[in-house]
């Protein structure tokens, strides 16, 4: 019999693709949104990837305990890859923070209660770096980002509370669900739906000339369907449970993206991007 998994915002960039590669591997998939009002642009744009017979939709949001409960009962696994990114431009950290951090707690609440094997978060690798990169270093999964440094950007801030409460969730309550967390770096590749492009989204301003520069940044790169591949296999593997994963590719200049996008945007082919690399403990 085939075992399911619950998937937190099913209309998320990440979480898309997720679904899909569940699909693909034959699990039946539950997944959250907002709003029964979006499932047929969803699961339309699942459908494009994936068969969507064994995809079911529920309604829970991560600012209300409302629907969790009934979203992951029955589950075999969990992936929660739903949360805030800010694009709203509030100005207010807690904007962020609040929605992220009980969200997750929210999720694991419920999926403790369901008995659920494992629950894999996406954090991200910027949980686990130094607070500032003008310091040349090698950083591990060992290392937290410090939450309490006054010039953190509120994502940053909000995704290390987040991925900190849950762990210190998971220490506290009893039961047989264990907790694995993947830190993914700035996540490209194709979309399924023009929706919600997420980060994305810098490769359009690219394109639409909106960048008014182009900073000296780089980027460690990472396939949205490398990052989904990793999830699954966090999910299921025994020596990930109690691990956190950086999961990043190579360092890529912006510069070099933005000539990769406007190669692409003449020849109209899918760029080739740095395939995953799992740095474990």
């Amino acid at each position: 019999m085939a075992e399911t998994v619950l998937v937190t915002g099913g209309n998320g960039y990440v979480a898309g693709w997720c679904i899909v590669e569940l699909l693909k591997r034959g699990y039946v998939v539950r997944t959250t949104i907002r709003s029964l009002s979006k499932e047929p642009t969803v699961r339309s744009s699942i459908a494009a990837a994936a068969d969507t017979r064994k995809l079911t939709f529920f309604v829970a949001d991560l600012t209300k305990d409302d629907g969790w409960e009934e979203a992951v009962a029955g589950c075999d696994y969990a992936l929660h890859v739903a949360s805030p990114l800010g694009m709203n431009n509030s100005r207010n950290p807690n904007d962020l923070i609040i929605p992220a951090r009980d969200g997750t707690l929210r999720v694991l609440r419920s999926a403790v209660t369901a008995r659920v094997k494992r629950v894999v978060m996406t954090s991200a690798a910027n949980a686990a770096s130094p607070s500032s990169y003008t310091e040349d270093g090698v950083t591990d999964e060992t290392l937290w980002t410090d939450s309490d440094d006054p010039t953190l950007i509120p994502y940053r801030r909000s995704k290390t509370l987040a991925e900190k409460a849950a762990w210190e969730f998971m220490k506290a309550v009893e039961g047989n669900t264990t907790l694995t967390t993947i830190l993914p770096g700035a996540v490209f590749g194709p979309i399924l739906s023009g929706d919600n492009l997420t980060s994305v989204q810098v490769i359009g301003k690219m394109l639409r000339g909106e960048m008014p520069g182009l900073p000296r940044i780089g980027l460690e790169v990472v396939d949205v369907r490398d990052l989904a591949d990793v999830h699954i296999r966090a999910m299921t593997a025994q020596m990930a449970a109690g691990e956190r994963f950086l999961a990043t590719g190579e360092l890529m200049w912006l510069s070099r993206r933005s000539l990769t996008a406007r190669k692409v945007s003449l020849s109209g082919k899918s760029p080739e991007l740095p395939h995953l690399h799992i740095i474990s403990k």
